[in-house]
């Protein structure tokens, strides 16, 4: 059976290239209990919900921009438009509005 989880743990896998042990360790639980979430056999808790939400949000957002590899390193390194952070440690700290900014930025060739 698909589930939304699923179904959105498919499209950040696509659209940003990320591998499942990634997605694991962004929302902190084992490769294990991630692939229950894969499979539609368990369903993540509200928050890591949350951060898979915005994370497929963010990934969408960037693929107007970039290719799927270029998001994933996007997401991980440190980024001049967010202060050094790294957008996918925002991400998971529930400052999902600051990477969007960031983006939109990128849309209006604002980078200052």
């Amino acid at each position: 059976m698909t589930t939304a989880v699923a179904k959105v743990i498919d499209q950040i896998n696509q659209i940003g290239a990320f591998k499942g042990v990634d997605l694991a360790n962004i929302t902190e639980v084992s490769t294990p209990t991630f692939s229950r979430w894969k499979q539609g056999k368990a369903t993540p808790d509200t928050r890591k919900q949350l951060i898979l939400s915005d994370l497929r949000y963010v990934v969408d957002s960037l693929s107007e921009y970039y290719q799927p590899d270029e998001i994933r390193l996007w997401l991980f390194a440190d980024n001049q438009l967010l202060d050094g952070k790294k957008a996918i440690d925002l991400i998971q700290n529930h400052q999902t509005e600051k990477v969007l900014e960031a983006i939109e930025r990128l849309s209006s060739h604002a980078y200052l």
